[in-house]
């Protein structure tokens, strides 16, 4: 089959060249001819587990093509899918001009019938406006349908290629056994294909995302009154996961959640609920809780050392957003870094693939060290707020040895405290007393 992604961020990128992994022809289109030109030489915009291999062999092989010439792609395929972001505005809502603006191209070009299909995470309704669009532009027949992506960054391609399910929304299902065709290489394990109406679908990807916020927040909201209490999260977590109606995914206790997704949707639903009368609700109180959690972290590195941190020197391992991508977007790890320029001290960053990105941000203002151990020395104190693996099994022998003073500030849990303190540092983690 023919296909146009539209779109080469995590989820065009990703979707693209998986599609093309299963035997399709794909061409991923960009407005950015630089974004074009790098990924026609072999280099990716961003840091994802597998993705490069797979971007190369297809490309190899002539199955993914890249291109900046949106109307030529479109009249050359049978399925356009819309894979732009979809940025929050200043209200919060979702904005959806990438996406209207790529669906006016898709009408201009189109010289035949074409499904088109959006991928972006748009809110409710989306479909029809992008079907009034094009509908206004062409009398070429389409369709359109919604088909929400669930990839994790970090995990994206085994997520693409082992989905737990495909959610397709359409009106017609003759459309509905083409895109279920398009999806069978990957469904070979029987795992569902889930066929709804359009706003359903659009509904579904928001679903999961605020479901799954909901849960690090209240996990994190539990980690604090276990700090008062002087109880620990790490049993209350066990009790958890193990009741059947709860499951153990998500109730790992942190600095609390960020990237690009569940920021966005938890107030892209909020601004859903309150346009219709029903307020904020449980949305918002989600993000408060999620913001609140990032500075009550930050406060308690200020709190140890008296709020006298301006002559302290203090590394961080670990700063996108989660393990495994170089992604920094609402990353908690700039909330506490943030704090800490303001407060005056010197902080030296190690992160394994999101370096660039960091001195991008940053500048001069922070300190970014190639190796792991290096970020330690003569450091006053180490911030922990990615779960990198290599962070995991450290050698505290040597560690003491590079720091001036053996604190750790654990933002993610990753040690066992009486571990740690034997190693003679202080802890200070989430939702368990400081040692």
């Amino acid at each position: 089959m023919k296909i146009v992604v539209i779109g080469t961020g995590y989820v065009g990128l990703v979707a693209g060249t998986c599609f093309a992994e299963t035997g399709h022809f794909v061409r991923c289109v960009d407005k950015d001819e630089a974004r074009v030109s790098m990924l026609e030489g072999g280099e990716l915009p961003f840091y994802e587990p597998g993705l490069a291999e797979l971007v190369a062999r297809n490309a190899e092989e002539g199955r993914l093509l890249f291109s900046s010439d949106l109307a030529r792609a479109v009249q050359d395929c049978l399925v356009v899918f819309l894979c732009v972001g979809t940025p929050p505005a200043e209200d919060g809502a979702a904005d959806l001009s990438d996406v209207l603006e790529a669906a006016e191209q898709i009408g201009r070009a189109m010289d035949g019938y074409r499904i088109i299909v959006n991928k972006s995470t748009c809110p409710v309704g989306t479909t029809d406006k992008i079907k009034e669009v094009v509908a206004g532009l062409t009398a070429q027949p389409f369709d359109i349908v919604s088909n929400p992506e669930f990839l994790r960054e970090g995990s994206a391609v085994d997520d693409f290629m082992r989905p737990d399910r495909v959610v397709v929304g359409c009106d017609d299902v003759r459309v509905e056994e083409i895109m279920k065709e398009l999806y069978a290489p990957v469904l070979r394990t029987n795992n569902p294909f889930i066929a709804m109406d359009r706003r359903s679908a659009e509904l579904a990807k928001y679903a999961c995302n605020t479901m799954l916020a909901a849960r690090i927040s209240l996990m994190n909201e539990l980690a604090c009154i276990c700090e008062e209490y002087g109880a620990d999260i790490t049993g209350v977590r066990k009790a958890l996961g193990t009741d059947s109606r709860i499951g153990p995914e998500y109730l790992y206790p942190s600095l609390g959640f960020g990237g690009s997704c569940f920021p966005k949707d938890v107030t892209a639903c909020a601004r859903l609920a309150q346009d219709v009368g029903l307020g904020g609700g449980i949305f918002e109180a989600v993000s408060r809780a999620n913001d609140r959690q990032q500075q009550r972290f930050a406060q308690r590195i200020l709190d140890y050392y008296g709020g006298a941190v301006a002559e302290k020197r203090i590394a961080c391992w670990g700063a996108a957003f989660k393990a495994r991508t170089d992604d920094i977007r609402c990353a908690p790890a700039l909330r506490v870094i943030d704090v800490l320029l303001e407060a005056g001290a010197a902080v030296r960053v190690f992160d394994p693939v999101a370096g660039p990105k960091l001195r991008e941000h940053y500048g001069e203002r922070i300190d970014v060290v190639a190796k792991c151990y290096d970020v330690l020395e003569e450091a006053d104190g180490l911030v922990i707020p990615t779960e990198w693996r290599e962070f995991q099994s450290p050698d505290y022998e040597r560690m003491g040895k590079l720091m001036r003073e053996k604190v750790i500030f654990d933002g993610r849990n990753l040690y066992d405290p009486d571990v740690v303190t034997k190693r003679g540092f202080h802890y200070i983690s989430i939702g368990r007393r400081d040692r």
